[in-house]
């Protein structure tokens, strides 16, 4: 009775180690994960010429908002932003259209040479013609200076909808038996049952649609050259780069002796505005993915339980 009782003992002893020293780890792994972050968000912050003495940890040495300022004060970010939050919106939603109907579409044993269009469909994700190509197509489908270049290219992903058709696969064929039993169409299979039953997936899929929208700006510098659809993080990296060379011309004047107006050196430091541009562009997802979260978890373990 005694061993059976000190055996119970150490047991829950060695759980309550266990568990102290899982909360411990776990809480430091998400400092040294949060860490980079609010080291940006410091440096945004902080005075861009005590941000070049480094030192900046958590927290902001000389705290100013003059970053915030000057890159918000610049006349195209209010449109730049709204170009990004439509492409966001248009590109995403277009996209979870086009890839949940093909999914769907592929899931169906009567679609007529499935195998062979999904190997045709595959090979692009292995083999591309290379910008040249794609600049030529693009200006020939006249989408060169266009809105439709941003979501048009992107709605078709053959990865996600592989991902989603795969995750079709786990919702039962008795629920669409018995929506065909009561005369319900493809179509109202589709949108009415596998739809809903589907939306953890599609809000895994719309997270990362989503995020290549607002992130990317290499689409605006190849095939875009009206400011008018700039997107935001186009402009972010537009101005970085002027105020990298403005700085670059200061220091190379003042290695080869030649006067520099003092104005000059009151212009903010790269640093500083690349941490606020950080802060700037990251904040809308930040903000939009706790909501998605719970969805994101459980799409993103597709096919690893097994009934």
């Amino acid at each position: 009775m005694n061993s059976e009782s000190n055996r119970i003992v150490f047991e829950s002893v060695g759980h309550r180690v266990f568990y102290v020293f899982l909360i411990l780890f776990m809480v430091l792994l998400a400092f040294c994960m949060a860490y980079p972050y609010l080291n940006v968000v410091a440096k945004a912050f902080n005075n861009g010429y005590d941000t070049v003495l480094g030192g900046i940890t958590i927290y902001p040495r000389v705290p100013t908002i003059e970053n915030f300022s000057i890159v918000l004060s610049d006349s195209t970010v209010l449109n730049s932003f709204l170009v990004s939050v439509a492409r966001v919106l248009i590109g995403t939603l277009l996209a979870l259209i086009v890839q949940f109907s093909s999914a769907y579409a592929f899931t169906k044993k009567s679609l007529k040479g499935r195998g062979y269009i999904l190997v045709f469909f595959l090979i692009p994700m292995f083999f591309g013609g290379g910008l040249i190509p794609q600049y030529l197509v693009y200006s020939k489908l006249k989408l060169l200076n266009n809105f439709l270049v941003y979501v048009l290219p992107g709605a078709s992903s053959m990865f996600n909808i592989v991902l989603i058709r795969t995750y079709l696969y786990t919702i039962p064929e008795s629920c669409q038996e018995s929506a065909k039993l009561d005369g319900a169409s493809e179509i109202v299979i589709m949108t009415r049952i596998m739809l809903p039953l589907a939306m953890p997936i599609l809000a895994t899929v719309a997270l990362w649609v989503a995020v290549g929208h607002w992130n990317d700006w290499t689409t605006t510098l190849y095939f875009v050259t009206k400011d008018k659809l700039f997107p935001l993080q186009y402009v972010l990296m537009r101005m970085l780069k002027q105020y990298e060379e403005l700085n670059k011309l200061i220091e190379n004047a003042i290695m080869t002796g030649r006067a520099v107006s003092s104005s000059s050196f009151l212009k903010p430091k790269p640093e500083s505005l690349q941490a606020a541009q950080i802060v700037i562009s990251t904040l809308p997802i930040i903000i939009v993915y706790p909501f998605l979260q719970k969805y994101f978890i459980k799409g993103i373990m597709v096919g690893a339980l097994k009934d």
